[in-house]
């Protein structure tokens, strides 16, 4: 069991996304009519923003400013103060996450913008790490920089589901994409 539970913790960004998921699917579930793709979208993007995003960076937040030196170990990295700058972004990162849940779909997109920002540019710097300085940490090039480059695409891509084609806008009363 010791060893589930650190291979989920070592792997964070993946084993919160796929709680996102698992949270999608119990609550379509619960629905008791048909499902509509607008609902199914809803469902997905709004989990994935309460796991993939604000439970993730929550995490992220923890490790990095109360468990620093254990938090650079897993990166390959040495110990910084740039750790708590981190893990501070990634609070805010958090909170925005969790006020999207059930937030406008700008607060939504913003929720995604601003960590697709940063994993992005987290994931360049992972690169550079491995090639120039040959770390492959799992902190540094294991599951956490494939996510870094994953998460956003599939919050964009999840946005889109939502609010992208006209007629899920129509069939919600929703104002077209980014405007509420």
């Amino acid at each position: 069991m010791e060893q589930i539970i650190t291979l989920a913790l070592s792997n964070f960004t993946l084993t919160f996304f796929l709680l996102g998921l698992i949270a999608a699917f119990v609550a379509l579930l619960r629905r008791p009519r048909l499902l509509s793709r607008v609902v199914v979208a809803e469902a997905l993007l709004s989990w994935f923003l309460f796991f993939a995003l604000g439970v993730t960076f929550l995490y992220n937040f923890v490790m990095h400013v109360f468990f620093s030196e254990m938090a650079a170990s897993f990166i390959g990295w040495q110990t910084s103060p740039f750790q708590k700058e981190v893990g501070f972004a990634s609070f805010g990162f958090s909170v925005v996450g969790f006020l999207a849940f059930k937030g406008s779909a700008g607060a939504r997109l913003a929720a995604v913008i601003g960590p697709a920002c940063f994993l992005w540019g987290a994931a360049a710097g992972h690169a550079v790490q491995i090639v120039e300085a040959h770390n492959y940490a799992p902190g540094n090039a294991g599951v956490i920089f494939y996510t870094d480059i994953l998460i956003p695409l599939v919050g964009f891509a999840l946005i889109w589901m939502r609010y992208g084609a006209a007629g899920s806008m129509q069939e919600t009363g929703q104002t077209p994409a980014f405007e509420n």
